[in-house]
């Protein structure tokens, strides 16, 4: 006989649990392995075995009409990479992730590096700078917009049109509702854009040309270029400040990758395994499933909680410390399986960049002034100021 599910009345989307959601995290994962929200509907995952299980298995965790919070986002979302399971969800990944393999990557990575090493040698050289906008806001969006072929308008655009994207994937709460319109826009762009509209060169018009040859559906081009805008910014965005603020927070793992560069990969991961830029995702359960003695019934909405997988004493030795040394290869921020993040060696790019031109230019540096805004699904550094010393 199955045990009945734990339940909890905590708001995951709550203004203070977004904003510090460990506490939070912590209860529910002590609690059970699965947790349900009536508030919201949901089933929590909390441990990271189950986490990662789930990932694994999109049959039985579906990615149709579930990713979201609420059925707009899943409606508007039908099509796309991201809310499709196999063998749908393969031919539009192939296509998505052709131009983010390694070797599809290899030529960017210099460029990507020269790039941060410009932008953070002229930071260091001011003394203080805004972490968010001068440095984590400013790089990948330059990066995402020559990479896709991203000009005027909608290179101006990036920003808004990335935040709100993710905004939306969120219960149907306030800060959903307000960027439903914004989201729109860029919806609608992406359903009507044309290779035209794309710098000759760029990763934008190669996907139309698959389009062109019947490598993806007629009209999927607008689709993919959606996705890379709108799940690839804001959490790069994310991942980017919240590297500045950890090394400012413990200012001894900066001193490691300083005094040693190859630990830079290493700090990455930890840096996102400590503080994962995503905060919910959903999965629709297709039949009954049974966790730890307990039952998610068939047709029930989960919620994956990355952090709390992140920050599972089941699998990390201690893990509420920050140790750059402790090199988590298999954290969850990234996901797993079929769905694990496919711009994630452009991340890995950007952030290894960001990281090793901090360790260049800078002795140390303090921080000061963090802001975090409740933010439905991207958990991000609002401001930041940073004293540097070069």
């Amino acid at each position: 006989m199955s045990a009945p599910v734990a339940a909890s009345d905590i708001d995951l989307f709550a203004d203070d649990v977004l904003v510090d959601p460990y506490p939070t995290y912590t209860a529910l994962r002590e609690q059970a392995a699965v947790v349900h929200l009536p508030v919201n509907d949901v089933y929590a995952l909390t441990r990271y075995d189950v986490i990662r299980d789930a990932l694994g298995d999109p049959e039985t965790f579906s990615s149709v009409k579930a990713i979201g919070f609420n059925p707009m986002v899943n409606d508007a979302l039908q099509g796309t990479s991201l809310a499709s399971d196999p063998p749908v969800h393969t031919q539009l990944r192939a296509t998505l992730s052709a131009n983010l393999t390694p070797r599809a990557l290899r030529g960017l990575g210099e460029t990507i590096e020269a790039k941060a090493d410009t932008l953070v040698a002229e930071l260091a050289a001011r003394g203080s700078f805004d972490a968010i906008d001068d440095l984590a806001r400013a790089f990948p969006l330059e990066i995402v917009a020559d990479l896709i072929g991203f000009t005027g308008t909608v290179k101006a655009n990036m920003l808004r049109w990335g935040q709100a994207a993710m905004e939306v994937i969120g219960p149907m709460n306030p800060r959903t509702q307000e960027n439903f319109p914004i989201a729109g826009e860029l919806y609608g762009w992406c359903s009507q854009v044309t290779a035209d509209d794309l710098a000759d060169g760029s990763i934008g018009r190669g996907i139309f040309d698959a389009e062109s040859r019947g490598d993806i559906p007629e009209g999927a081009a607008g689709h993919i270029i959606h996705q890379y805008l709108g799940a690839g910014v804001d959490t790069t965005i994310a991942s980017i400040g919240n590297i500045i603020a950890l090394f400012g927070r413990h200012p001894e793992q900066f001193a490691k990758v300083r005094d040693d560069l190859s630990l830079v990969p290493a700090a990455f991961a930890e840096v996102l395994r400590f503080w994962p830029p995503v905060h919910a995702w959903g999965r629709r359960v297709t039949k009954d499933v049974e966790i730890d003695g307990a039952v998610i019934p068939a047709g029930a909405h989960a919620a994956i909680l990355f952090g709390a997988g992140n920050h599972d004493p089941r699998h990390y030795d201690d893990p509420d410390t920050f140790d750059i040394t402790r090199n988590p290869v298999d954290h969850l921020s990234f996901g797993y399986g079929p769905h694990g993040c496919a711009g994630q060696g452009l991340a890995r790019m950007e952030g290894h960049a960001v990281i090793r031109a901090l360790a260049t230019h800078l002795t140390s540096f303090e921080v000061d002034g963090e802001v975090r805004l409740p933010s439905n699904i991207t958990r991000s550094i609002s401001e930041l100021r940073v004293l540097a010393h070069a």
